[in-house]
């Protein structure tokens, strides 16, 4: 799990039907570790069964947790998804805490 920025969406016309009614969004993981020199993490496309918006920040899950947030046996075609919208954190030293949207 990690909570990450949406900065955009994908569309497919052709796809595996289980994913039939889901956005697919991708999001930009929150840079935690307040060390300048951590790898950057690549974006990851989420799932999102609740109606995350581009800019929000958001809680990502993975595997079997996240096909089952999204209603279901966990047998779905995909590994991520949204599962809550951050209105807040509280994490000092961290570009992103305390209400701004960096």
């Amino acid at each position: 799990m990690f909570l990450g920025r949406v900065i955009g969406e994908v569309w497919a016309t052709r796809k595996d039907p289980t994913l039939d009614g889901l956005r697919l969004l991708v999001v930009d993981p929150l840079d935690t570790s307040r060390d300048p020199a951590a790898p950057k993490v690549t974006p990851v496309v989420a799932a999102d069964p609740i109606g995350a918006g581009v800019g929000e920040r958001v809680v990502v899950a993975f595997g079997k947790a996240a096909r089952v947030a999204c209603g279901g046996d966990g047998e779905r075609a995909f590994e991520a998804a949204v599962v809550g919208i951050v209105d807040d954190v509280d994490l000092p030293g961290a570009a992103f805490a305390r209400g701004g949207r960096a």
